[in-house]
């Protein structure tokens, strides 16, 4: 215990070096002064890498050290070592040769602390669990491996899974906290996985799938970081309350250039915060929809039913008949561009036509000879024709210029046509916010219109430009002051050469390209910000979950495919969810995704998981829930009272079933929300709940993803199996249920036959 406190000391020794050498590096590179904007631009590069740096390290500090293996043939070794220990990161000493101190656990010298056995030990000894709190060494556990009696040390654990039973019946806190400790050996070999795919984790409740998936991000950032540093991981949850609750993970492990998001969080701009009925979202987030938007975009490229005619402000009346505008549209749709970057090739054609139109009545020969224009004249009609706003606004009507969120909404409020009725009705409405479901046919939308950006890109090039030619005369000064040193041509060529100006080394376009404003964001913010950006990879959790729309969103986000998707099919409440992984992935990558399954449960104790995997069983009796490896010997209660009792009844359930630590949430419909919230203190119904509070109010959905030591189940009648499973096995220890309408059949026959 002292030998491990005093190399822990050591490592913190160093750890605050580190983080004290880089708070002055970011503070150095702040306090750095000058008057450039080359200068301001490498002060702030500097400052916010420093920064980041600062974030990394300070993330990491709770835990840094947890474990160590010795080995048993030293000699095979380059570095001639008899054992390593195990961290959050990797520390190298401050010496020439760079002495790792501490082995960052994503490293491959890391791997058999996960998956030695005593059968296979790797090359082990003994490995060593180090349990500490804050920068104390408060427990030991040794495995042995292959070691004689006369090695050991007295902190032997025979079974091998005191650190992990410790770590599962902790209290917990409302945040997810990273299993670095505790990867179990089928854990690792997904988190270390070599394919670069598509790789579907599926697992049933309490097998720590989200916990692989995100070590999973944290590994690939260490094993790919130059690539995911630049195109950022993309972590994609259920809902925000999930995100809060995992979002101390990757922090903890040193990473913080990850993007978390919901899906209605996935376009630029717009931030979902209305709700759809689930009959609303089955209808937006079919497949067929994207079929929809693209007939009502092309419904927007019409023709006259006759002849349109246009005022010309000088030229009198012009007219667009059918057969123009028919042809100018093929013309456009034959360019096979989005809405938006075809319409100017429309425009084109139609302001032809009417130049052509405009020059056959100005300049015909009345005695029908050749045309009396010329073609200075010809061009200055099409000039008159292409600069008016009365052509510009005939233009607009027959192709008009759209965006995403104007599309969709007049969609929306007008779906009847392209619908059937009844799904029409489903989906229709005026204003409001914008839903979860909407994000995806926005994305469909932008996809379908595009960005006519012509005008910005020429007022850019005009701006580089314009720097250029500042730059020029820059450079010109420079030269014309440098000959102004020298009292004649003859000691000019002389002496020139050995002196290097500015012209000498740097071209104008060089210099201006120098002046542009420089993107500070990280990869993260920046891909935050951009609604084309292609991520190096993408992690789902309640993959099962998302519709067809969806996916085609998030396969765009992802042109190289490369996605860790993790769910269970089992836990399925979306109407809009596609059902199987190949239903999922067989339009974007055939057969062409690995498939592995977690089978353990190590959240839920097996006194409740045998309840859930009897309620699941009624409905799929070929369903296989995960094993549970612990339990508690507290079976789960469920209790009938009156409905006018039920408020007071779960108000004196949660007093006597809140645990001294911990948190107990209590699952319930959303209508009964409020009049619960009224009988426990300090307990607020929200879209968003603070997981940190030691009583939370959620309904089925909200809960999905998450872990609580206490379960209130209040009223599950009505629930579907798939939500009622999901709602049983959220507790680690302790579950309840109290209802006034009869039970769900599937609750009602497992409660019978325990």
């Amino acid at each position: 215990m002292r030998s491990e406190q005093e190399f822990v000391a050591r490592v913190y020794a160093r750890l605050g070096q580190l983080q004290e050498a880089a708070e002055q590096s970011a503070e150095s590179a702040l306090a750095q002064v000058g008057t450039g904007r080359q200068a301001r631009l490498e002060r702030d590069v500097a400052a916010l890498e420093k920064g980041r740096l600062v974030a990394e390290l300070n993330g990491v500090e709770n835990g840094l050290v947890f474990g160590r293996i010795d080995l048993n043939h030293p000699d095979n070794l380059v570095e001639e070592r008899d054992n390593f220990h195990i961290g959050r990161i990797g520390i190298r000493a401050d010496d020439r040769e760079r002495t790792p101190i501490l082995i960052d656990w994503r490293a491959d010298v890391a791997r058999p602390f996960y998956l030695a056995t005593s059968h296979v030990p790797m090359g082990l000894r003994r490995r060593r669990h180090i349990t500490m709190q804050g920068h104390e060494v408060l427990a030991l556990h040794d495995e042995i491996l292959d070691l004689t009696d006369e090695e050991r040390t007295g902190f032997e654990d025979p079974n091998g899974d005191a650190v992990l039973l410790a770590a599962l019946n902790a209290a917990r806190t409302g945040r997810m906290g990273d299993i670095v400790q505790t990867i179990q050996a089928e854990q690792d070999r997904i988190i270390r996985a070599p394919h670069q795919g598509v790789m579907v984790v599926e697992g049933g409740p309490g097998t720590g799938k989200t916990a692989v998936a995100l070590h999973r991000a944290a590994y690939l950032l260490y094993a790919q970081r130059e690539l995911l540093a630049k195109r950022a991981v993309l972590i994609v949850g259920p809902n925000p309350a999930f995100l809060g609750y995992i979002g101390e993970v990757l922090p903890s492990l040193g990473e913080t250039g990850v993007l978390l998001a919901t899906i209605g969080e996935l376009f630029p701009g717009v931030h979902a915060t209305g709700e759809d009925t689930q009959g609303a979202a089955e209808v937006k987030g079919r497949a067929a929809m994207a079929e929809i938007l693209a007939e009502y975009v092309s419904d927007h490229q019409s023709v006259p039913d006759m002849v349109l005619e246009i005022d010309h402000e000088d030229h009198g009346t012009l007219l667009i008949d059918r057969a123009m505008a028919e042809e100018a549209r093929t013309a456009a749709r034959e360019m096979r561009l989005p809405h938006n970057l075809a319409r100017p090739y429309f425009a084109f054609r139609i302001v032809d036509a009417l130049t052509e139109q405009l020059v056959e009545r100005i300049g015909a020969d009345p005695f029908g000879g050749p045309n009396l224009l010329g073609p200075d004249d010809t061009a200055q009609l099409g000039k008159d024709v292409a600069t008016s706003a009365a052509v510009h606004g005939a233009i607009a009507e027959l192709w008009p210029e759209l965006t995403p969120q104007r599309l969709v909404r007049e969609f929306l409020a007008d779906p009847v046509g392209y619908l059937p009725d009844a799904d029409a009705e489903l989906i229709k409405r005026t204003g409001g916010a914008w839903t979860s479901a909407d994000i995806p046919l926005l994305d469909e939308a932008a996809e379908l219109l595009g960005v006519d950006d012509s005008a910005e890109r020429a007022r850019q090039e005009a701006e580089r430009q314009r720097r250029i030619e500042y730059a020029q005369g820059v450079l010109d000064l420079s030269y014309a002051s440098r000959t102004y040193e020298f009292e004649d041509k003859e000691e000019l060529d002389e002496d020139a050469a050995e002196v290097l100006s500015a012209h000498d080394i740097i071209d104008a376009e060089r210099m201006a390209e120098r002046q542009e404003e420089a993107d500070l964001r990280s990869a993260a913010e920046r891909a935050a910000a951009d609604r084309t950006w292609a991520f190096g990879h993408i992690i789902v959790d309640e993959a099962q979950e998302l519709s067809a729309m969806a996916w085609r969103l998030l396969m765009r986000r992802s042109p190289t495919k490369s996605m860790t998707l993790v769910g269970d099919p089992a836990q399925t409440g979306d109407a809009a969810a596609l059902g199987s992984w190949s239903s999922i992935l067989a339009p974007y990558v055939g057969d062409r995704f690995e498939h592995v399954r977690l089978r353990v449960n190590y959240r839920t104790p097996s006194e409740v998981m045998d309840l859930a995997a009897a309620v699941l069983r009624t409905e799929h009796p070929q369903a296989q829930p995960p094993a549970s490896v612990r339990s508690t010997g507290v079976p789960p209660w469920i209790s009938r009272v009156a409905a006018d009792e039920l408020p007071a009844a779960v108000a004196e359930a949660v007093g006597r079933e809140l645990p001294e630590e911990g948190r107990l949430a209590v699952i319930a419909p959303r209508e009964l929300h409020a009049a619960l919230a009224a009988r426990l203190d300090g307990v607020r119904p929200s879209t968003v709940p603070d997981l940190t509070q030691r009583v939370v109010l959620l309904d089925a959905r909200q809960s999905k993803g998450l872990e609580f030591d206490a379960v209130l189940l209040v009223e599950p009648a009505g629930l579907a199996t798939s939500d009622l499973y999901v709602a049983l096995t959220r507790a680690t220890q302790r579950l309840g249920i109290l209802h006034t309408a009869d039970l769900p059949q599937s609750l009602a026959e497992a409660a019978a036959a325990r």
